[in-house]
């Protein structure tokens, strides 16, 4: 985790007291009134960036908070959105054009982009820091009284910028980020009484992981495989599978500990990394760097990887914002492929009591804002599902900007006795999400290109029946092949049969191969329960 100066006690006091008016200004950003609040975006990916490279364009990422412009439908709020490059017009048009009642104009001139110009690897917060002439233009902009900051994570380059600038920082603190580590996540669950998987502390070194995966194994001499995560993973690019098949004549009873130790040992060079680029000689370099932990694979037939959403308001409230069924791919279905919301009736009321658990032990903690919480649930038959937590992210995820797209074009809300989001109209909606709809023939799509395929075809999301698609990552497009979008019907079968259309497209659009499948859609998933209750 990024340290600076920052982390002076009395430095951080002073972080705390400025986060302190919020309890006054973010209400503001709550309301589609004629409340007045300016909002700064800084959209920085201040993780690890050794694992963000194993994302292919993520120097794209900046633009999954670009869902915030549609807080523009409030009248008098104002916008700060700052990006390391600028962003195509077209993209920053697409957006302000999904917004209902209010003239494009209006909305545009409430809107200030900025840009650092510098394409490099550093964080975004970091690059703003370095040039003190964007750092006045950013505050003299700012109605102080008014303003507060929104980022994608919190660490000590945000705190760093929120106290320059004077700006409350709606965010937890870069101390308590902790809790979003691997390690500290067993803990919160450990302490909130919520059921996790067996595994191990942190470690530091190869020699203490492996006899950690030897203790986990001695304790649970059943298992097959193990997981090994380094502790500040993203995307589930930072874990490896331990095959504990291939070592059986070590099992427990078969060999004592210290050979179980170097069969592990001699393993690791055979990990199965759920990133391709990833070797064990890189992964192990990162471990006195970032520590590890190793966990119990949790094995099943019947088996999927929901989530819970929630948010600490900063009068200390605790909020469950969604369930999401995630979408995983990888060698071992560990990487974040995309989601579908809500997540299945047979276990999505569960879901938020546990969430609403963790979110009460962050409170107690200090933590501000958005977490989210990773499940395994499996069937157990005669409707029982065995349900284990992950991991906590401290920071907007990937379900993040499917569901604030949904809330923030609908205004509608989400009730907690069905799980359900429903319109102003009353009616249930549902969406299919994804950052990796990827393929070769998409390279070379202009931002430009794509709006005329979504106008040709008549793709885009239509307020009046408030169905639809809403694109996202839009610059990854012509490198990358590479697209982020939120398909919402008023079904679960709507929103698939809308996702699908917009496969079908840019497959006619792209190629007259129409045997070739986008990534995205190889990963098949169950549909999500269409129940209206819990």
């Amino acid at each position: 985790m990024v340290t600076l100066n920052i982390d002076d006690l009395q430095e951080i006091d002073k972080f705390r007291n400025l986060q302190l008016t919020l309890r006054d200004r973010w209400k503001t950003s709550e309301l589609f009134d004629n409340s007045e609040a300016d909002i700064l975006i800084i959209p920085s990916l201040s993780i690890d960036q050794g694992e963000l490279l194993k994302v292919e364009g993520c120097e794209h990422y900046e633009e999954r908070l670009l869902f915030s412009l549609m807080r523009l439908r409030n009248p008098r709020t104002r916008l700060i959105y700052v990006t390391s490059m600028p962003l195509h017009p077209s993209i920053i048009d697409y957006y302000l054009q999904l917004l209902p009642g209010i003239p494009f104009s209006h909305a545009r001139h409430r809107l200030l982009l900025l840009s650092t110009y510098d394409a490099s690897l550093k964080p975004l917060s970091q690059k703003i820091l370095e040039r003190p002439r964007l750092l006045e233009r950013i505050h003299k902009a700012l109605r102080l009284d008014k303003a507060f900051m929104v980022c994608y994570n919190s660490t000590f380059w945000e705190s760093e910028l929120s106290l320059k600038l004077a700006v409350p920082l709606y965010a937890a603190a870069p101390d308590l980020q902790i809790w979003g580590t691997k390690s500290g996540s067993r803990q919160i669950f450990q302490e909130s009484d919520v059921p996790l998987p067996d595994g191990s502390e942190l470690v530091k070194n190869c020699e203490d992981l492996a006899n950690a995966a030897a203790d986990l194994w001695e304790r649970q001499p059943t298992l097959q495989r193990m997981v090994i995560k380094l502790n500040e993973g993203f995307s589930g690019e930072g874990n490896a599978i331990l095959d504990l098949r291939q070592i059986m004549d070590f099992a427990p009873g078969k060999a004592d500990h210290i050979h179980r130790v170097a069969a592990i040992s001699d393993r690791f060079l055979h990990l199965r990394f759920q990133s391709l680029q990833e070797t064990w000689a890189n992964f192990s370099q990162r471990i006195p760097e970032l520590g590890a932990i190793v966990e119990a694979f949790i094995e099943g037939e019947i088996k999927h990887s929901p989530s819970v959403q929630g948010r600490i308001t900063p009068n200390g409230e605790v909020e469950i914002l969604s369930t999401h069924d995630q979408i995983l791919g990888g060698p071992d279905g560990q990487i974040y492929i995309g989601c579908r919301f809500p997540a299945d009736a047979n276990y999505r009321c569960e879901l938020q009591e546990l969430g609403l658990r963790v979110g009460k032990k962050l409170a107690e903690k200090g933590a501000l804002e958005r977490f989210a919480v990773d499940f395994v649930t499996v069937d157990k038959g005669n409707g029982k599902w065995d349900i284990q937590a992950i991991e906590i992210n401290l920071r907007k995820g990937g379900t993040t900007h499917p569901f604030m797209t949904l809330k923030l074009l609908t205004n509608g809300r989400y009730d907690l006795s069905t799980g359900l989001f429903y319109s102003q109209q009353g009616r249930p909606k549902y969406y299919i999400a994804t950052d990796n709809l990827q393929k070769p023939s998409y390279q070379g799509l202009l931002p430009n290109d794509l709006m005329d395929i979504i106008a040709h075809h008549r793709l885009h999301f239509d307020s009046g029946t408030e169905t639809g698609t809403v694109f996202h990552l839009m610059g990854c497009l012509s490198q990358f092949g590479k697209l982020g979008l939120t398909s919402i019907g008023d079904s679960p079968q709507e929103a698939e049969d809308i996702y699908n259309k917009v496969i079908e497209v840019l497959d006619q659009e792209t190629s007259g191969d129409h045997s070739d499948h986008a990534i995205f859609s190889d990963y098949n998933f169950p549909m999500t329960g269409d129940g209206y209750s819990c």
